[in-house]
């Protein structure tokens, strides 16, 4: 099992909570649209008081107990992602879980590999694709369309955190239209020079994937938002909503769309200080101590360490993470 590969910020991406509790049988109650809530399922957990403890944000695909026991006995930690959650429920280490939630996906019903263990193996070849060119990357070809009738209004946004003026900004929003990208939110990808070459879809009705991208469009070879950064410093995240959030803050941020960074990732870096900002779980902490040493040939590297993900933080705590090294 120590040899076995696995693609952490895959497995996310590919399995929701609801998906999870499906697994072990939780039933929760709903709350509204985006939130479950009952009683705690894990094995730390032991009161019979607290009754409706344990909550789960669909729309941000996170869980919190919020027993003081049941925290307690997890070294004060009140949540996290899928992989805390079953790491949590088998009492196990991050890594085991996110072997066992790759298990999980890669037999369907009829003995085949499924689309979503199947995208995570792509990613991964398409690193392995893109670490391996010499020179002349092709990168995104821009698209010679682009998408009409985008509600930048969509209240999913404002659940999200994101501002109407972060919205119309980035062009993202809810797309009612027809085609692939039908009933999602779009966000607009573009590469360095600006043109536009893809769009991210976020489901936000449960459905999978929760993000789907166009079939041949190659992650490794763009940063997300990268056209829109001036000056020397950017901060580097994971995620879409991660980069809004913090460009809503108020700093020149890029998205790495996952937690793998390219070989062309970094050419597009060189030369600027770059203030790494992953998300605080042991997939985003593995991540920036694989980066590091890759930016430090090209880059003035600052290290922000931080709980949770950038995109569950408003304003002021960005700011207070963010502004001593900016």
């Amino acid at each position: 099992m120590g040899d076995q590969w696995v693609d952490f910020k895959a497995v996310k991406a590919a399995v929701s909570m609801e998906m999870v509790l499906e697994k072990y049988g939780v039933k929760l109650r709903r709350v509204n649209e985006t939130y479950l809530r009952g009683k705690c399922p894990l094995p730390s957990h032991t009161s019979d008081k607290s009754k409706e403890s344990f909550g789960v944000d669909t729309a941000k695909n996170v869980w919190a107990c919020q027993s003081a026991s049941c925290v307690k006995k997890r070294g004060g930690r009140k949540g996290g992602n899928v992989l805390d959650f079953v790491a949590a429920a088998e009492n196990s280490s991050i890594r085991e879980a996110a072997l066992k939630l790759q298990g999980w996906l890669i037999v369907n019903g009829s003995g085949g590999q499924s689309a979503k263990a199947e995208s995570a193996a792509t990613e991964q070849k398409e690193s392995r694709r893109v670490e391996g060119k010499a020179s002349g990357v092709e990168g995104n070809p821009p698209l010679k369309f682009t998408l009409q009738g985008i509600d930048t209004t969509h209240p999913y946004l404002a659940a999200r955190g994101i501002l109407k003026e972060t919205a119309e900004l980035f062009g993202v929003g809810f797309f009612p239209g027809r085609g692939s990208m039908k009933g999602r939110v779009v966000i607009p990808i573009h590469n360095e020079a600006g043109e536009l070459v893809g769009y991210a879809g976020r489901s936000i009705d449960g459905s999978e994937p929760r993000y789907k991208l166009p079939n041949g469009f190659r992650k490794l070879d763009a940063l997300f938002n990268l056209h829109r950064v001036t000056g020397e410093y950017v901060v580097v995240v994971e995620g879409f909503f991660d980069c809004m959030k913090v460009s809503q803050a108020g700093f020149p941020c890029v998205a790495l769309m996952g937690l793998c960074l390219s070989e062309h990732q970094q050419k597009l870096l060189a030369g600027k200080r770059v203030v790494l900002l992953m998300d605080g779980d042991e997939a985003g902490r593995e991540a920036t101590k694989e980066m590091v040493p890759k930016l430090v040939q090209t880059n003035f590297v600052r290290v922000v360490p931080q709980e949770g993900q950038p995109d569950e933080k408003g304003k002021e705590e960005l700011q207070a993470l963010l502004a001593p090294v900016i």
